[in-house]
């Protein structure tokens, strides 16, 4: 029967978040001041693009993405968009609080601006930036109006060229007083190479950091001076740029509350200036830098004497910066130079994320003593240099133990101008292009970390779907897809079991009178499966969706290890799982006539109701609910993943109620395609009176991570009521 919260649920469901997914996923034209994007509270991001308005600015295209920091450890990667009749759309999510930029690129090559979106990158004229609030980016929102200092242009002459750097003045920052204006100490934050000044308010949030630690009063008020990468490179043009900050704002010239980062090669030149003059700076932080040696012979007392802090940052292997670190620390330590470093962070790479990270930590650091001189919550050491194999020395995937992924093509495509790896990696299992660089004759990409779960992927090649010919996976529905897999405990039930204790997957040949042909379907039978024992085994009839076939459930949703392993940990009633081919003109008389009298003569299984279980995904959830529909109490036990329940005309409901033990449905998140007639479903089953189970979305797209989670739902319920 159907749990008394589960209507409540639903209704909550329904009127709570089925608007913003029918607006997201409702294929319709978009006028010119329509939003491209929308997000959801709970961090989905809604995309739909106008064709009409990239074919008159880009011409006609094939495919549509959008590029943006979505990836693994916040690496920019591609999620493609779906052509719905005069729009391109598509739902990503749910995103980690935060700051996200993008663009949209038409055919690899072909990028466009967001129009409707009018927060920019000035130094990138096609991005376009959005803001996911949450607690954990609460000081990369906006402080509150009025409370926040200042940011304004100083401009300055170095080698009689004119350059210009962005300063920050805290919240009661005046340039004079009864008594004369208080001097603030400095920090001088540099850009990386190719970086912009504004970047680190587009992308680096300063502003909005400094304003908050500002307001909470977790730094010392000081001025902050921002670079970009053109700004001072060298002695001569660091010293101009201190003059003229110190000539136009009232700081403290003395070394003891002068401070000095960087990101990147900015970091880099903060390291070394103060490494190589400590008497200039009393503080220096690296963001990400890559400076591998101790500034050549460094005077290791001087500096221990007058630097009261050098703080290292690196983010996890994707970061350029991590192996340069891993050397620095030891040159350091080999000098005798004292230094702090904030640890590993183990979900970001060389990026503005993990540097709005760096700036947070480091910015409470300055010209005040603290308590607290270890790395952050979650960092971790570093474990020595990452070096993946070398080129063509094993098989690809690389999969490290902390779940980092390394994939390699082969030689064969030297001339390609635009390789990705498409990959099941993005939040809830969604799919992302991960752009490869090419490393000699091959491309290479390394990607993570990785949650421990079962992964598929492909190489897109200029385009062109294209299988890792180094994998010898394989999957028959998909020819170009491959498989590698993340162990740990959270992908325990998808892992094999030792070999010999686990069921047997056998093929069963039958004829179809329906398609006119021999077909096959796979069977799994139980460890111990007696085909003389008593009593009849339970059987499951577990069907695949459109496009897939009766292979897909043991390739792609795991479906043995899930039931060996629930057999082993004693959830599952020992039962026969069979998994017939339903691409089928009538679904019914297939199954019915020809897919269950074959199990039945090769398998000693049940023909009673109550021994009996249909469960499918997607097309083959609508087909277990028509036979639900047509033939109630033919199956005692019925689910449905990612389908709608469909019209209720002629719906036998009292059948269903009285002969149906379990009538159990399951859909995946908003970015489920299906969640809108899945909703509507409930609804309409709601009216009728149908008696069903639903605990809610399961987290993930119209995809196998939410399928396999389905089943291992589902099958410890069958066949014990």
């Amino acid at each position: 029967m159907r749990p008394t919260g589960a209507r409540r649920l639903s209704a909550a469901i329904a009127a709570g978040v089925m608007a913003i997914a029918a607006v997201s996923l409702a294929p319709r034209p978009a006028a010119a001041d329509t939003p491209w994007l929308s997000v959801s509270e709970n961090g989905y991001a809604s995309f739909t693009v106008p064709a009409a308005y990239v074919q008159a600015n880009a011409g006609q295209v094939s495919q549509v993405v959008i590029e943006g920091n979505f990836g693994p450890s916040s690496t920019w990667a591609e999620f493609g968009l779906t052509r719905r009749g005069d729009v391109w759309s598509g739902v990503l999510g749910p995103l980690k609080p935060g700051l996200y930029s993008y663009q949209v690129t038409g055919d690899d090559t072909k990028g466009l601006k967001d129009p409707t979106n009018g927060a920019g990158v000035a130094s990138k004229p096609l991005w376009s930036t959005f803001f996911v609030a949450g607690d954990s980016a609460r000081l990369l929102a906006d402080a509150p109006q009025g409370q926040g200092g200042k940011v304004e242009t100083l401009t300055y002459q170095v080698k009689k060229q004119e350059r210009s750097a962005l300063v920050w003045t805290p919240p009661g920052y005046q340039a004079g007083g009864s008594k004369g204006p208080k001097n603030y100490p400095a920090l001088f934050l540099q850009s990386g190479e190719g970086q912009a000044a504004t970047d680190w308010l587009d992308l680096g949030r300063a502003k909005q950091i400094l304003d908050n630690l500002s307001v909470q009063g977790s730094m010392e008020p000081m001025v902050v001076v921002i670079s970009g990468g053109d700004g001072p490179a060298d002695d001569k043009g660091l010293k101009d740029l201190r003059k003229v900050v110190a000539d136009k704002y009232h700081v403290l010239r003395d070394p003891a509350h002068q401070a000095i980062a960087g990101v990147s090669e900015g970091g880099t030149q903060a390291l070394r200036a103060a490494l190589t003059k400590p008497g200039e700076f009393a503080y220096t932080g690296s963001f990400s830098g890559l400076l591998t040696e101790s500034a050549g012979g460094p005077d290791a007392k001087a500096i221990n004497r007058d630097l009261k802090l050098v703080r290292l940052y690196t983010g996890n292997v994707t970061d350029p910066a991590y192996n340069a670190t891993n050397r620095l620390t030891k040159a350091l330590e080999r000098a005798g130079v004292r230094y702090e470093f904030d640890g590993v962070n183990p979900d970001a790479g060389g990026n503005w994320n993990a540097w709005q990270e760096n700036l947070i930590d480091f910015v409470p650091r300055l010209f005040r003593k603290v308590p607290d001189h270890g790395p952050s919550a979650g960092h971790g050491p570093l474990k020595g240099e990452f070096a993946p194999p070398s080129p063509g020395t094993t098989p690809t995937p690389f999969v490290t133990k902390d779940g980092f992924v390394t994939f390699e093509t082969t030689t064969d495509f030297t001339d390609a101008q635009h390789v990705t790896v498409w990959a099941n990696i993005a939040p809830g299992g969604s799919w992302l292009r991960v752009p490869m660089s090419r490393e000699g004759d091959r491309w290479r990409a390394t990607v993570g970390p990785l949650a421990p779960w079962f992964y598929y992927y492909k190489f897109i090649v200029d385009r062109v779907s294209v299988k890792d010919a180094s994998n010898p996976t394989k999957i028959t529905s998909e020819p170009t897809w491959s498989t590698f897999f993340v162990s740990g405990e959270r992908s325990r039930l998808l892992s094999d079991v030792p070999e010999g204790q686990g069921g047997k997957v056998e093929s069963l040949t039958y004829q179809s009178t329906v398609a006119n042909q021999e077909r096959t379907a796979l069977v799994w039978t139980p460890p111990g499966y007696d085909p003389n024992r008593a009593e009849p085994y339970p059987v499951l009839y577990l069907q695949h969706g459109s496009g897939q076939n009766y292979t897909d459930w043991v390739e792609m949703g795991r479906a043995k290890q899930i039931l060996d392993h629930e057999f082993l940990d004693g959830d599952l009633v020992p039962m026969v799982v069979v998994m017939g081919n339903g691409n089928s003109s009538n679904f019914n008389k297939e199954l019915l006539e020809n897919i269950v009298p074959a199990a039945r003569a090769r398998y000693h299984i049940s023909s009673d109701p109550s021994g009996q279980a249909l469960a499918g995904l997607s097309m083959g959830g609508g087909q277990a609910i028509g036979v639900l529909k047509a033939y109630p109490g033919e199956f005692a036990y019925v689910a449905a993943f990612s389908a709608g329940f469909g019209s209720g005309t002629g719906v036998d409901v009292a059948a269903i109620n009285s002969k149906t033990k379990l009538f159990r449905v399951y859909v995946g998140d908003v970015t489920d395609f299906v969640y809108p007639s899945f909703m509507a479903g409930l609804t309409t089953m709601d009216s009728l009176g149908v008696h069903y189970e639903f605990d809610g979305v399961t987290p993930g797209p119209h995809g196998w991570d939410v399928w396999q989670k389905n089943l291992i739902d589902l099958a410890p319920r069958l066949f014990k009521r």
